[in-house]
């Protein structure tokens, strides 16, 4: 049999946590919640669905589950982000998965997102494959902010959907682009990438054109709209901000490289 750990890592998810941990919490063998700073009720939460709960400052998302992985007593780690849940069909996959011997180091799902009251079907969202369950001697999550895992190994896949509760109004999109344009900003710096003038003038348009035609966003209607056209906003801040450091306006190469 195979056992695991589901790991989460947190900051002020009182509305989400409860959802998260419901879906996974018959089938982990251990749930590892680490937390960074939560003033609300997360951390009761977690333990309240008999979660193990550590406290560590913020870093970075890879470092952060990484770090979680690290600490788990099982050697395969299942990643859940709080804001996603199993769906029935990848509850049982797991389910069966646990009975039957491993064939592969990790196992990738498709994540469906839900996007301002509804499912969405295209737009680029979807099916979003993820690698979520592994063995934690055979990979490790890179990348400062769309984390994603490195494996060694085979990867096997499973069908059923991991689902992904994004964001209920475009408020709370538009912030959240906000928020992460100087971690993109930092992430092309981090990977070499200082030129912004073409990018700042290509980019954005072509994200939108991409996520809405080619990507069959129209078909998401009026959400389909909204991704298209905040994709392309989130692209043009990402090289806006390269462009402001490049003259001087904002953080220098060390602080850039620095995590918050």
């Amino acid at each position: 049999m195979n056992s695991f750990t589901t790991t989460l890592i947190t900051r002020n998810e009182e509305r989400n946590l409860p959802r998260a941990l419901g879906s996974i919490r018959e089938l982990a063998d251990e749930v590892l919640v680490v937390d960074s700073g939560s003033r609300d009720r997360t951390v009761a939460i977690a333990r309240e669905h008999g979660a193990r709960v550590l406290e560590r400052d913020w870093t970075d998302f890879s470092d952060q589950k990484n770090f979680a992985a690290a600490q788990a007593v099982h050697d395969w780690v299942f990643s859940l982000d709080a804001d996603e849940e199993l769906s029935p069909e990848l509850a049982a996959e797991l389910r069966a998965w646990k009975e039957q011997p491993a064939t592969a180091v990790a196992y990738r799902m498709p994540r469906r997102a839900r996007y301002l009251g509804r499912w969405i079907r295209h737009s680029g969202w979807y099916p979003d494959p993820k690698v979520r369950l592994y063995r934690r001697d055979r990979a490790r999550f890179v990348g400062l902010l769309h984390e994603a895992l490195e494996v060694v190994g085979p990867v096997g896949r499973f069908q059923g959907d991991l689902y992904h509760h994004t964001f209920a109004t475009l408020a709370e999109h538009e912030a959240q682009i906000e928020r992460y344009a100087t971690l993109a900003a930092r992430q092309l710096v981090a990977s070499g990438h200082r030129h912004w003038l073409l990018p700042l003038l290509v980019s954005p348009p072509w994200m939108f054109l991409r996520t809405f035609f080619l990507k069959l966003g129209f078909l998401d209607g009026a959400a389909g709209w909204h991704i298209a056209r905040l994709t392309a906003r989130s692209s043009f801040l990402k090289y806006d901000t390269l462009r402001r450091w490049g003259r001087g306006q904002g953080p220098g190469d060390d602080a850039i490289a620095r995590p918050r």
